[in-house]
């Protein structure tokens, strides 16, 4: 008997087990896009995260199950019916007017996701850190007492600017807005200049700062570097890739979910769903961080950008476990109405079943990710605040609203797929299998 259950959950579950770890793998697999080691770090490690917890559930759990046999878990008969479940009752109710309930809740998250519009991707200072750290109070005091940023300038080499030139460009570039001064070294074979900027240009707008610097006509080949040119090519290098990223990740998730469920339309209906809850968690990082609406509760100074880095990896992050989520969510649904043929039925019984996992799962990651919340340093409080909103409202307002709302009003659509699709899926066949379950109720009387 244990064999039988170990082998029919291995069967139905593993291979949604796969394909959730399929997804959220591809989701940070494209931080590769990024010429940058740290972003690709983050991929390297949750990667082989995934990698880890895929074979741990069907290999290594499959195994120990078989040597505790019995001991496992206690035998409890099995309940026929979830009708009287909260997850039943709510989805339930929610496709009896699927309309106001899903345009409720599409309002709210709307509401919640409209100060991202105003998204101003900059780059981070020393205000990222507490107050009290030294370093903070250095700067701080750099930009109440000084006009300069003598440690911040801009370094513009030229290594083949006659000696005859070199007055005249240090001269224009002493008249660019926002430059305090210009110092001039030279060895001989050429110059190199550092271009100081005001604390108010350097605060206000340092990467303007560097493209006119860049943009100076010069009379010999330039090379323009410091911390500003820094930052400015770092955001440049990811602001550049962010529609490449984005189709990707789309892209390969939609595959994803087509072979698992046969549908056209459930991968793209899961896509916008997921990016919905995600501009959420977007529209609270600018309301709270960028314009400063948490910065009394969580005591920080804000800036008035955000650094893209941040949200782009808990874009990825977020949307791999959103993704997650719905596998579950849709490999349930699937499976009852491959077994029933209920359009309807199939999806509050689906809910009813994966409900609980992925609520247990979702408050376990929320609290998980707030903790960093508590910490002193911006990025840490963004990432906290930003991923525990997002997993929250995905498992709630996302997955218990509108996506029986908008399956109601799909009814049988939310499996269409043309007719080669449709076959070479089924040639590939892969579906879970569908075990024996018990007769289900009538879903047409409980939504008239």
């Amino acid at each position: 008997a244990v064999a039988d259950a170990v082998r029919a959950a291995v069967a139905g579950a593993g291979r949604t087990v796969l394909f959730s770890g399929a997804t959220v793998a591809s989701s940070l697999a494209v931080l590769f896009v990024f010429p940058f080691p740290f972003l690709s770090s983050f991929a390297y490690a949750g990667i082989a995260v995934v990698l880890t917890a895929v074979v741990g559930a069907t290999v290594i759990l499959p195994a120990a199950l078989m040597l505790l046999g019995h001991r496992a878990a206690r035998r409890r008969p099995a309940d026929p019916r979830r009708e009287a479940g909260f997850w039943f009752r709510l989805s339930t109710a929610v496709m009896r007017r699927p309309v106001v309930s899903g345009g409720a809740a599409l309002v709210v998250l709307l509401g919640l996701g409209a100060p991202a519009l105003g998204v101003d991707f900059g780059s981070p200072d020393d205000r990222i850190l507490p107050s009290s750290q030294p370093v903070r109070a250095m700067y701080d005091t750099i930009r109440a007492d000084f006009a300069t940023e003598d440690a911040d300038a801009i370094q513009v080499v030229a290594p083949s600017l006659p000696d005859a030139d070199i007055a005249p460009y240090a001269a224009a570039l002493s008249e660019l807005d926002g430059v305090e001064r210009v110092d001039t070294h030279t060895d001989g074979t050429g110059a190199w200049f550092a271009v100081v900027p005001t604390g108010e240009r350097l605060a206000e707008d340092p990467t303007g700062l560097v493209a006119d610097v860049r943009a100076l006509p010069a009379p010999a080949d330039v090379l323009a570097g410091g911390y500003p040119a820094e930052l400015t090519d770092y955001r440049d290098g990811v602001v550049d890739r962010l529609p490449l990223v984005g189709v990707l990740i789309l892209g390969v998730t939609f595959v994803v979910l087509f072979l698992m469920t046969g549908s056209m339309v459930a991968p793209l209906k899961a896509s916008v769903l997921n990016l919905l809850s995600l501009s959420v968690m977007f529209g609270v990082l600018v309301w709270g961080f960028q314009d400063g609406g948490l910065a009394g509760l969580l005591g920080f100074t804000p800036t008035g950008v955000i650094e893209p880095s941040i949200p782009l990896l808990m874009f990825c992050i977020a949307y791999g476990l959103s993704m997650d989520y719905e596998v579950f969510l849709l490999a349930r649904i699937k499976e009852d109405y491959d077994r029933t043929g209920d359009v309807y039925g199939s999806v509050p019984r689906g809910i009813a079943r994966s409900a609980p996992l992925v609520t247990a799962a979702a408050m376990i990651l929320a609290v998980s990710f707030a903790v960093y919340a508590t910490g002193e340093v911006v990025f840490l409080q963004q990432l906290g605040i930003g991923m525990a909103l997002a997993v929250l409202v995905d498992a709630t307002l996302i997955r218990g609203v509108l996506v029986p709302a908008l399956m109601r009003l799909a009814g049988r659509a939310n499996w269409w797929a043309p007719g080669p699709l449709r076959r070479l899926h089924d040639r590939i066949g892969l579906r879970e299998d569908a075990a024996a379950h018990p007769p289900q109720t009538d879903m047409a009387v409980l939504l008239d």
